[in-house]
Protein backbone atom coordinates (compact mmCIF):
# COMPACT_ATOMS: atom_id res chain seq x y z
CA UNK A 1 0.00 0.00 0.00
CA UNK A 2 1.25 3.45 -0.87
CA UNK A 3 -0.10 5.11 2.31
CA UNK A 4 -0.31 8.43 0.47
CA UNK A 5 -3.46 10.51 0.38
CA UNK A 6 -2.75 13.26 -2.17
CA UNK A 7 -5.41 12.10 -4.61
CA UNK A 8 -8.55 10.09 -3.99
CA UNK A 9 -10.35 9.43 -7.29
CA UNK A 10 -13.98 8.33 -7.23
CA UNK A 11 -14.88 5.67 -9.81
CA UNK A 12 -18.54 4.74 -10.44
CA UNK A 13 -18.93 1.14 -9.31
CA UNK A 14 -21.50 0.30 -11.98
CA UNK A 15 -19.33 1.27 -14.96
CA UNK A 16 -17.10 -1.58 -16.21
CA UNK A 17 -15.12 0.71 -18.52
CA UNK A 18 -14.24 3.09 -15.70
CA UNK A 19 -13.37 0.23 -13.35
CA UNK A 20 -10.96 -1.17 -15.93
CA UNK A 21 -9.48 2.26 -16.70
CA UNK A 22 -8.84 2.81 -12.98
CA UNK A 23 -6.17 0.09 -13.07
CA UNK A 24 -3.70 2.48 -14.69
CA UNK A 25 -4.64 5.75 -13.01
CA UNK A 26 -1.65 7.53 -11.39
CA UNK A 27 -3.68 8.33 -8.27
CA UNK A 28 -2.72 7.44 -4.73
CA UNK A 29 -6.19 5.99 -4.10
CA UNK A 30 -8.89 4.82 -6.49
CA UNK A 31 -12.23 4.64 -4.72
CA UNK A 32 -14.95 2.47 -6.24
CA UNK A 33 -18.23 4.22 -5.53
CA UNK A 34 -21.42 2.63 -4.25
CA UNK A 35 -22.98 5.94 -3.21
CA UNK A 36 -23.72 9.14 -5.13
CA UNK A 37 -22.57 8.11 -8.61
CA UNK A 38 -24.58 4.87 -8.65
CA UNK A 39 -28.38 4.96 -9.20
CA UNK A 40 -30.40 3.05 -6.61
CA UNK A 41 -31.46 0.46 -9.18
CA UNK A 42 -27.82 -0.22 -10.07
CA UNK A 43 -26.55 -0.84 -6.51
CA UNK A 44 -26.77 -4.62 -6.67
CA UNK A 45 -24.98 -4.74 -10.02
CA UNK A 46 -22.30 -2.37 -8.72
CA UNK A 47 -21.64 -4.51 -5.64
CA UNK A 48 -21.00 -7.54 -7.84
CA UNK A 49 -18.76 -5.60 -10.22
CA UNK A 50 -16.75 -4.07 -7.37
CA UNK A 51 -16.34 -7.44 -5.67
CA UNK A 52 -15.00 -8.86 -8.94
CA UNK A 53 -12.66 -5.88 -9.35
CA UNK A 54 -11.27 -6.40 -5.83
CA UNK A 55 -10.31 -9.93 -6.83
CA UNK A 56 -8.05 -8.30 -9.46
CA UNK A 57 -6.39 -6.05 -6.86
CA UNK A 58 -2.86 -6.79 -8.08
CA UNK A 59 -3.69 -5.16 -11.43
CA UNK A 60 -4.30 -1.76 -9.80
CA UNK A 61 -1.31 0.49 -9.23
CA UNK A 62 -3.07 2.64 -6.62
CA UNK A 63 -4.54 1.73 -3.25
CA UNK A 64 -8.10 0.45 -3.71
CA UNK A 65 -10.90 1.79 -1.52
CA UNK A 66 -14.69 1.58 -1.75
CA UNK A 67 -17.18 4.30 -0.80
CA UNK A 68 -20.24 2.64 0.70
CA UNK A 69 -23.78 3.79 1.29
CA UNK A 70 -24.29 6.22 4.18
CA UNK A 71 -24.64 4.88 7.76
CA UNK A 72 -28.03 6.43 8.48
CA UNK A 73 -31.05 5.26 6.51
CA UNK A 74 -33.06 7.98 4.70
CA UNK A 75 -36.00 7.20 7.00
CA UNK A 76 -33.85 8.05 10.04
CA UNK A 77 -34.52 4.70 11.70
CA UNK A 78 -32.24 3.54 14.49
CA UNK A 79 -29.04 1.72 13.61
CA UNK A 80 -27.00 1.52 10.45
CA UNK A 81 -28.73 1.48 7.09
CA UNK A 82 -29.40 -1.92 5.56
CA UNK A 83 -27.73 -0.74 2.34
CA UNK A 84 -24.47 -0.09 4.19
CA UNK A 85 -24.56 -3.51 5.84
CA UNK A 86 -25.07 -5.19 2.46
CA UNK A 87 -22.24 -3.10 1.00
CA UNK A 88 -19.84 -4.18 3.73
CA UNK A 89 -20.72 -7.84 3.32
CA UNK A 90 -20.03 -7.66 -0.41
CA UNK A 91 -16.69 -5.81 -0.24
CA UNK A 92 -14.79 -7.04 2.83
CA UNK A 93 -12.17 -9.27 1.26
CA UNK A 94 -8.44 -9.47 0.69
CA UNK A 95 -8.30 -7.03 -2.23
CA UNK A 96 -9.73 -4.14 -0.21
CA UNK A 97 -7.33 -1.56 1.23
CA UNK A 98 -9.86 0.79 2.79
CA UNK A 99 -13.43 2.04 2.98
CA UNK A 100 -14.74 5.60 2.69
CA UNK A 101 -17.86 5.98 4.84
CA UNK A 102 -19.96 8.93 3.62
CA UNK A 103 -22.06 11.28 5.75
CA UNK A 104 -20.74 10.11 9.12
CA UNK A 105 -22.50 11.90 11.97
CA UNK A 106 -21.25 10.24 15.16
CA UNK A 107 -18.41 8.14 16.54
CA UNK A 108 -20.87 5.37 17.41
CA UNK A 109 -21.58 4.83 13.72
CA UNK A 110 -17.89 4.15 13.09
CA UNK A 111 -17.62 1.89 16.13
CA UNK A 112 -20.51 -0.23 14.88
CA UNK A 113 -19.03 -0.34 11.37
CA UNK A 114 -15.67 -1.40 12.84
CA UNK A 115 -17.37 -4.27 14.68
CA UNK A 116 -19.13 -5.43 11.53
CA UNK A 117 -15.88 -5.39 9.55
CA UNK A 118 -14.10 -7.36 12.29
CA UNK A 119 -16.87 -9.96 12.24
CA UNK A 120 -16.72 -10.24 8.45
CA UNK A 121 -12.93 -10.57 8.58
CA UNK A 122 -13.22 -13.35 11.15
CA UNK A 123 -15.54 -15.26 8.81
CA UNK A 124 -12.91 -15.27 6.05
CA UNK A 125 -10.28 -17.93 5.64
CA UNK A 126 -7.06 -16.83 7.42
CA UNK A 127 -5.29 -16.46 4.08
CA UNK A 128 -8.05 -14.26 2.67
CA UNK A 129 -7.58 -11.30 5.04
CA UNK A 130 -3.96 -10.49 5.82
CA UNK A 131 -4.07 -6.75 6.52
CA UNK A 132 -6.19 -4.30 8.46
CA UNK A 133 -8.84 -2.64 6.31
CA UNK A 134 -8.63 1.11 6.81
CA UNK A 135 -11.54 3.50 7.35
CA UNK A 136 -11.95 7.05 6.05
CA UNK A 137 -15.05 8.80 7.46
CA UNK A 138 -16.44 11.59 5.30
CA UNK A 139 -17.62 14.69 7.17
CA UNK A 140 -20.60 16.07 5.25
CA UNK A 141 -23.14 17.32 7.81
CA UNK A 142 -23.41 19.87 10.59
CA UNK A 143 -23.52 17.07 13.16
CA UNK A 144 -20.49 15.42 11.58
CA UNK A 145 -18.53 18.68 11.81
CA UNK A 146 -19.45 19.09 15.48
CA UNK A 147 -18.33 15.50 16.19
CA UNK A 148 -15.38 15.23 13.79
CA UNK A 149 -12.64 14.84 16.44
CA UNK A 150 -14.58 12.08 18.22
CA UNK A 151 -15.24 10.44 14.84
CA UNK A 152 -11.55 10.59 13.89
CA UNK A 153 -10.62 9.03 17.25
CA UNK A 154 -13.25 6.29 17.24
CA UNK A 155 -11.34 3.42 15.59
CA UNK A 156 -7.77 2.27 15.06
CA UNK A 157 -8.75 1.58 11.46
CA UNK A 158 -9.15 5.29 10.70
CA UNK A 159 -6.30 6.81 8.67
CA UNK A 160 -7.96 9.97 7.33
CA UNK A 161 -11.02 12.19 7.27
CA UNK A 162 -12.59 13.48 4.05
CA UNK A 163 -14.37 16.82 3.90
CA UNK A 164 -17.57 16.89 1.82
CA UNK A 165 -18.68 20.44 1.12
CA UNK A 166 -21.78 20.03 -1.04
CA UNK A 167 -23.81 17.78 1.24
CA UNK A 168 -22.78 19.95 4.19
CA UNK A 169 -24.07 23.11 2.51
CA UNK A 170 -27.27 21.30 1.59
CA UNK A 171 -27.66 20.16 5.20
CA UNK A 172 -27.32 23.76 6.36
CA UNK A 173 -29.48 25.28 3.62
CA UNK A 174 -26.61 27.37 2.25
CA UNK A 175 -26.09 28.11 -1.45
CA UNK A 176 -22.67 27.20 -2.85
CA UNK A 177 -20.59 30.11 -4.14
CA UNK A 178 -17.79 28.89 -6.42
CA UNK A 179 -14.34 29.97 -5.33
CA UNK A 180 -15.61 31.44 -2.08
CA UNK A 181 -17.82 28.97 -0.23
CA UNK A 182 -18.30 31.27 2.78
CA UNK A 183 -20.86 29.06 4.44
CA UNK A 184 -18.39 26.19 4.73
CA UNK A 185 -15.30 28.08 5.90
CA UNK A 186 -15.54 27.10 9.56
CA UNK A 187 -16.18 23.46 8.69
CA UNK A 188 -13.41 23.32 6.10
CA UNK A 189 -10.99 24.77 8.66
CA UNK A 190 -12.09 22.46 11.47
CA UNK A 191 -11.78 19.08 9.74
CA UNK A 192 -7.95 19.10 9.29
CA UNK A 193 -7.51 20.43 12.83
CA UNK A 194 -9.62 17.59 14.24
CA UNK A 195 -7.86 15.03 12.06
CA UNK A 196 -4.41 16.20 13.14
CA UNK A 197 -5.41 16.20 16.80
CA UNK A 198 -6.58 12.59 16.39
CA UNK A 199 -3.33 11.55 14.70
CA UNK A 200 -4.73 11.07 11.18
CA UNK A 201 -4.75 13.17 7.99
CA UNK A 202 -7.43 15.14 6.16
CA UNK A 203 -8.42 15.00 2.48
CA UNK A 204 -10.16 18.03 0.99
CA UNK A 205 -13.44 17.82 -0.94
CA UNK A 206 -14.04 17.79 -4.69
CA UNK A 207 -14.01 20.65 -7.21
CA UNK A 208 -16.99 20.25 -9.52
CA UNK A 209 -16.21 22.61 -12.42
CA UNK A 210 -14.02 20.56 -14.76
CA UNK A 211 -13.61 23.51 -17.15
CA UNK A 212 -12.22 25.93 -14.55
CA UNK A 213 -8.59 24.85 -14.21
CA UNK A 214 -7.50 28.08 -12.51
CA UNK A 215 -10.26 27.79 -9.94
CA UNK A 216 -9.31 24.17 -9.28
CA UNK A 217 -5.65 25.08 -8.79
CA UNK A 218 -6.52 27.87 -6.37
CA UNK A 219 -8.88 25.58 -4.47
CA UNK A 220 -6.08 23.00 -4.09
CA UNK A 221 -3.73 25.70 -2.81
CA UNK A 222 -6.28 26.83 -0.24
CA UNK A 223 -6.76 23.25 0.90
CA UNK A 224 -3.05 22.70 1.34
CA UNK A 225 -2.74 25.97 3.30
CA UNK A 226 -5.43 24.71 5.69
CA UNK A 227 -3.57 21.49 6.46
CA UNK A 228 -5.14 19.04 4.03
CA UNK A 229 -2.69 16.50 2.60
CA UNK A 230 -4.68 15.78 -0.55
CA UNK A 231 -7.94 16.20 -2.43
CA UNK A 232 -10.85 14.12 -3.64
CA UNK A 233 -11.12 14.27 -7.43
CA UNK A 234 -13.79 13.30 -9.93
CA UNK A 235 -11.74 13.26 -13.15
CA UNK A 236 -8.30 11.78 -13.99
CA UNK A 237 -7.19 15.11 -15.50
CA UNK A 238 -7.22 16.62 -12.02
CA UNK A 239 -4.65 14.21 -10.58
CA UNK A 240 -1.50 15.89 -11.91
CA UNK A 241 -2.40 19.29 -10.47
CA UNK A 242 -3.27 17.76 -7.12
CA UNK A 243 0.06 15.94 -6.92
CA UNK A 244 2.00 19.08 -7.82
CA UNK A 245 0.34 21.16 -5.12
CA UNK A 246 0.26 18.54 -2.39
CA UNK A 247 3.90 17.56 -2.84
CA UNK A 248 5.66 17.32 0.56
CA UNK A 249 7.56 20.36 1.81
CA UNK A 250 11.14 20.45 3.10
CA UNK A 251 10.16 20.20 6.79
CA UNK A 252 7.78 17.32 5.99
CA UNK A 253 10.58 15.43 4.26
CA UNK A 254 12.93 15.98 7.22
CA UNK A 255 10.24 14.77 9.62
CA UNK A 256 9.65 11.66 7.48
CA UNK A 257 13.38 10.90 7.53
CA UNK A 258 13.41 11.15 11.32
CA UNK A 259 10.35 8.91 11.65
CA UNK A 260 11.91 6.24 9.44
CA UNK A 261 15.26 6.38 11.23
CA UNK A 262 13.84 6.19 14.76
CA UNK A 263 11.10 3.65 14.01
CA UNK A 264 13.49 1.30 12.20
CA UNK A 265 15.89 1.46 15.14
CA UNK A 266 13.02 0.80 17.55
CA UNK A 267 11.73 -2.24 15.67
CA UNK A 268 15.26 -3.58 15.30
CA UNK A 269 15.48 -3.51 19.09
CA UNK A 270 12.32 -5.62 19.26
CA UNK A 271 9.99 -2.80 20.26
CA UNK A 272 6.83 -1.50 18.58
CA UNK A 273 5.47 2.02 18.71
CA UNK A 274 7.76 4.85 19.76
CA UNK A 275 7.58 8.56 20.60
CA UNK A 276 9.25 11.34 18.61
CA UNK A 277 9.07 14.89 19.95
CA UNK A 278 6.07 13.97 22.07
CA UNK A 279 4.14 12.29 19.22
CA UNK A 280 3.24 8.60 19.21
CA UNK A 281 4.64 6.88 16.11
CA UNK A 282 3.49 3.43 15.01
CA UNK A 283 3.60 1.35 11.83
CA UNK A 284 0.98 3.45 10.01
CA UNK A 285 3.06 6.62 10.54
CA UNK A 286 6.21 4.78 9.49
CA UNK A 287 4.67 3.50 6.26
CA UNK A 288 3.34 6.93 5.38
CA UNK A 289 6.72 8.53 6.10
CA UNK A 290 8.49 5.96 3.96
CA UNK A 291 6.02 6.44 1.11
CA UNK A 292 6.41 10.22 1.37
CA UNK A 293 10.17 9.87 0.89
CA UNK A 294 9.56 7.83 -2.25
CA UNK A 295 7.54 10.58 -3.99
Amino acid sequence: MANLFRSLVFVPGNNPRFLAKAKSLPADIVCFDLEDSVPKGEKGKARIMISDALKQREEYSADVYVRTSAPVAPTFTNGLSSALKVDLKSIVQNGLDGIVIPKVNTANEIKEIDEIISTLEAEQEPSDIHKKIHLVPSIESALGVVNCYEIASSSERIVALVFGIFDLLNDMGIEYTKGNPRGAKYSRYKVPVAATAAGVVAIDGIWQDLEDDDGFTKDCEVGRSLGYVGKSVIHPDQIETVHEIFHPSGPEIEWAKKVCEVYEATTKAGLGATVIEGKMIDEVHYKRAKALLEI
